[in-house]
């Protein structure tokens, strides 16, 4: 009896606390300090996206983002859209269209997705001299029916790896060689000439000639592109490098068209060259409403340490330093030498563990912190060379208790260019929003769109991408699936999400509960400063193509209006 007397008060000491807790989080959720508010959209712009594929950063981040910037963003039926390696309906879509083209303000247009199908299909289908003709005088007689919606188009070109109709490991590895040392050499670097010579005798010529062609065509048609710029058909063309890297044939092709926009006399507002591709339509979205608002950011750039400038992270061919001026003149802006100039901080974090570089994340965790008590407005790009949530500025952010909802952008995607861009765009859009705002309802809608765009990206950025893609890859693997890029979702897909949403919604109780979620951020208004807090979050996710590598995510926001500004 006296043993069960002692278990039962060991049970107690253990279940008290807990249901404690449990209580205390509930009467949270029940009884909210402020008043819930129902923000409410203001749509004043219409803008139709082709994107350049169905896959979330190149279509929902963009209809997301176009909230924060009062523009419905319309993008074709599922059914004409690509999926995976299914190409999308080429000709229908360009129907869809042209019927679509009477109620909008501006189109954004991947040439990939009008032309191919998708990037997917692009890296792999030749078109016909036929079938770039066709595509080329649809979009001259787009134009020509409705003169006054400028079309804005962008062009990926290929990427440095093969193609997948090129098999076998050593063959692709001798291309990627072979390409590497091509690009080194029409740089004008010294190269091994004899090994170069040997990598081209081992390749099977039509491997070969299979993968230079890939280029040659491309850039054919990009030169038919900037035709149609410098003829006024578009109003702009973005070229994006996919995943490059500092030396290869792609540079080759990046070179030779500046120099033919160059003969033509084309400008960046004409003409830009960027590297990267799915935030290309994100960085456009972000430039046209820039222009249409009159907002010419100035932008300072904060670094995590005097090395991250020159830092060249995976899957680029430049430094971050260029990559970061580079996206702010994409976007219509420019660079402020100092924090008091400019319209708002942008703090990029590069770290790679086996520079040492991890202490550099307490040095962001200051920076913001000063920011913040300065009122100076900051987005962080939060990057990682291994793609581990080690190298991240977030979880010192969060266990800081920095407000996080009041950042003004955050993106730590799988690359350089990806996450800037979409820092850059979000941040702008928001920036040159609150000048339009009305009233307080206004106010709240316009803070709405933001919170959901930052903490989509937060959770999926780091929690997924950071937390959870190598656990679910390793169970997925356990399984027997040797390939996570290539899930059997038809048969395992009710299993491949549960596991997703159970991990990620773990991640999500924990989040919601920390200080750093819980703070609360003032929305300026036309009656002043109102103070919103985040009362809960709901989410909602799923694999979108048969793969882990990126993830379909949706939150719910719920928001309460503070009655006075909180203690500070």
């Amino acid at each position: 009896m006296s043993r069960f007397l002692k278990n039962r008060s060991l049970l107690i000491l253990i279940l008290v606390p807990f249901l404690a807790l449990l209580l205390w989080n509930l009467r949270q959720l029940q009884h909210p300090a402020g008043t819930p508010v129902s923000p409410q959209e203001t749509m004043t712009r219409r803008v139709i996206l082709i994107p350049l594929d169905g896959r979330p950063p190149c279509r929902q981040f963009v209809i997301d983002a176009g909230r924060i910037g009062g523009t419905e963003v319309v993008t074709p039926p599922h059914e004409l859209q690509d999926y995976y390696s299914q190409p999308g309906d080429t000709k229908a879509m360009r129907i869809w269209l042209e019927n679509e083209m009477n109620s909008a303000d501006a189109v954004i247009l991947s040439v990939d997705q009008l032309l191919y199908g998708g990037l997917l299909t692009a890296r792999e289908k030749q078109a016909s001299a036929a079938e770039v003709e066709e595509l080329l005088r649809y979009l001259q007689e787009l134009h020509q029916s409705h003169p006054d919606v400028p079309i804005y188009a962008f062009s990926i070109l290929p990427r440095l790896t093969p193609q997948d109709t090129i098999d076998g490991y050593d063959e692709r590895r001798d291309i990627m060689a072979y390409s590497r040392l091509a690009g080194r050499k029409a740089a004008g670097l010294p190269v091994d000439e004899e090994k170069l010579a040997k990598l081209k005798d081992k390749i099977p010529p039509a491997s070969l000639a299979r993968y230079l062609a890939h280029f040659r065509e491309n850039a054919a048609l990009n030169e038919r592109l900037i035709d149609l710029t410098h003829d006024g058909t578009l109003a702009r063309l973005v070229l994006g490098q996919d995943d490059g890297e500092e030396y290869g044939i792609p540079n080759i092709e990046k070179f030779a068209l500046q120099g033919y926009i160059k003969d033509l006399g084309l400008t960046e507002q004409q003409v830009f060259l960027t590297h990267g591709a799915d935030e290309i339509a994100l960085s456009l979205l972000a430039a046209w409403h820039n222009a249409q608002t009159g907002y010419a950011p100035k932008i300072f750039v904060q670094y995590s340490d005097p090395q991250a400038k020159d830092r060249v992270m995976p899957y680029m061919a430049v430094p971050t330093g260029t990559c970061t001026e580079e996206k702010i003149r994409l976007a219509g802006g420019k660079t402020a030498a100092s924090p008091e100039e400019a319209d708002f901080t942008l703090l990029v974090s590069t770290n790679d563990a086996d520079k040492d570089t991890l202490a550099s994340r307490a040095d962001c965790v200051r920076i913001l912190k000063k920011n913040l008590a300065k009122g100076q407005p900051t987005a962080l790009v939060d990057l990682s060379k291994h793609f581990t949530a080690a190298e991240t500025v977030l979880p010192q952010l969060i266990a800081s208790k920095y407000p996080v909802n009041r950042l003004l952008a955050y993106a730590g995607w799988n690359t350089t260019s990806n996450a800037l861009g979409t820092a850059i765009a979000q941040a702008c859009l928001y920036r040159s929003s609150l000048p339009a705002v009305q009233n307080d309802d206004e106010a709240i809608g316009l803070a709405a769109a933001q919170i959901h765009f930052l903490e989509n990206r937060l959770l999926e950025d780091y929690f997924y991408l950071k937390e959870d893609i190598d656990v679910i890859n390793g169970t997925l693997k356990k399984a027997g699936y040797t390939n996570t890029a290539d899930l059997d979702l038809d048969r395992n897909y009710r299993w491949a999400n549960l596991m997703l949403r159970t991990s990620m919604m773990r991640h999500l109780r924990v989040y919601r509960q920390t200080d750093a979620f819980r703070a609360p951020f003032p929305v300026d208004a036309p009656s002043g400063t109102i103070w919103l807090q985040l009362h809960d979050l709901q989410a909602d996710m799923s694999f979108p193509w048969p793969r882990t590598f990126e993830i379909y995510l949706e939150t719910t926001p719920f928001f309460e209006r503070l009655s006075s500004a909180p203690a500070t």
